[in-house]
């Protein structure tokens, strides 16, 4: 059964051709994984992210790239099969992204009702970091990130 989430929407201190360049490059989200704070082992190239965490392994492969308007991503080796599509909307505050997440997740339904609600709130932390990391408030954000 697929499970569909969407994230809310933040307004990202960046204009959309500068957020998509930083997303369209997977070797950009290794950077992210704070160093002695988790045990992962990232493996990274400009299409494909692949992360293993506790024993388990999620990949993920870029299918689609639309210049400054989305990133579609699609699951590899991982436990549960997922696409993911990043939006890159001009805001009506210059300068900056309306950015949200799109989540669909082939998940039965024991998953869905375990993991439903944390999904849900882990896309829209996503967003929360991505905007805080835009306007200077989370430091070890790589420079892409940031303002």
């Amino acid at each position: 059964m697929t499970a569909h989430y969407t994230s809310k929407h933040g307004q990202v201190a960046k204009r959309p051709e500068e957020l998509y360049m930083a997303f369209t490059d997977l070797r950009n989200f290794a950077q992210m994984v704070p160093q002695g704070q988790v045990q992962a082992e990232i493996q990274a190239d400009f299409d494909t992210l692949s992360v293993v965490v506790q024993g388990f392994r999620i990949g993920v492969r870029v299918d689609d790239r639309e210049p400054y308007r989305l990133i579609r991503l699609g699951s590899t080796e991982s436990p549960v099969e997922f696409v993911a599509v990043l939006h890159f909307d001009v805001s009506a505050i210059p300068g900056r992204t309306d950015f949200w997440i799109d989540l669909d997740a082939n998940l039965n339904f024991m998953m869905k009702t375990m993991l439903g609600g944390k999904l849900q709130q882990m896309l829209d932390k996503m967003v929360d970091g991505l905007v805080d990391a835009s306007e200077g408030r989370m430091p070890q954000m790589p420079d892409a990130f940031r303002p």
